[in-house]
């Protein structure tokens, strides 16, 4: 997400880039562990507004953490490439081992009955940016209608959200392309991909 936070800084923005232990916790423990400390912090309270733009797993924790708590500074939110339905490729390979090594337990939570069906609609301003290219044929083959590789396109959607575009990018490599990141600029700005 660097790239993505150049753009940002470049455009005026204070931007934190935070990681969290994705492949070692489930999605619960890293809201608990790692988002919920953060949002506590100073930098983040103190800020007149407050946006999110979070690419994959992220937006399913964003999604958790505001199921329970909404800040008062809270602004948009864009997600790229959001299993918000869940995954059909968790639900075909997510029980095998080299999947979970890879993944961990939060990966294998995105089934399409997993915790994304659990966290019910959004509602806060929601911008969605989905691709429709994939370079992963195998998993390509287990996803219904077009995808990025890991999500399908129907996939990333979720009932409330405000604004939903379709870019031609793959999963892994979205947020660094230059048109993804005007359209998530764009929708901080605007509460639109328009």
């Amino acid at each position: 997400m660097e790239p993505m936070a150049d753009h940002l800084r470049a455009q005026g923005y204070t931007v934190v880039n935070h990681d969290y232990p994705s492949r070692h916790h489930t999605v619960e423990k890293i809201v608990d562990l790692s988002i919920a400390p953060l949002m506590a912090s100073p930098e983040i309270t103190s800020a007149d507004k407050l946006h999110f733009i979070t690419h994959s797993m992220g937006g399913i924790l964003v999604r958790a953490y505001l199921k329970e708590t909404k800040p008062d500074n809270l602004g948009r939110v864009v997600m790229l490439g959001p299993p918000n339905g869940g995954s059909e490729v968790v639900d075909k390979i997510g029980h095998w081992s080299l999947f979970g090594s890879i993944n961990g337990p939060a990966g294998r939570q995105l089934r399409t009955d997993g915790i994304p069906a659990t966290l019910g609609p959004v509602d806060f301003p929601l911008g969605i940016i989905a691709g429709d290219r994939s370079i992963n044929w195998i998993n390509s083959s287990m996803i219904p209608g077009p995808d990025d590789g890991k999500v399908s396109v129907e996939g990333s959607k979720v009932e409330g959200m405000t604004d939903h575009t379709v870019v031609h990018y793959t999963h892994p490599m979205m947020m660094r392309r230059k048109p993804v990141m005007k359209l998530a600029e764009c929708f901080l700005r605007t509460g639109s991909f328009q």
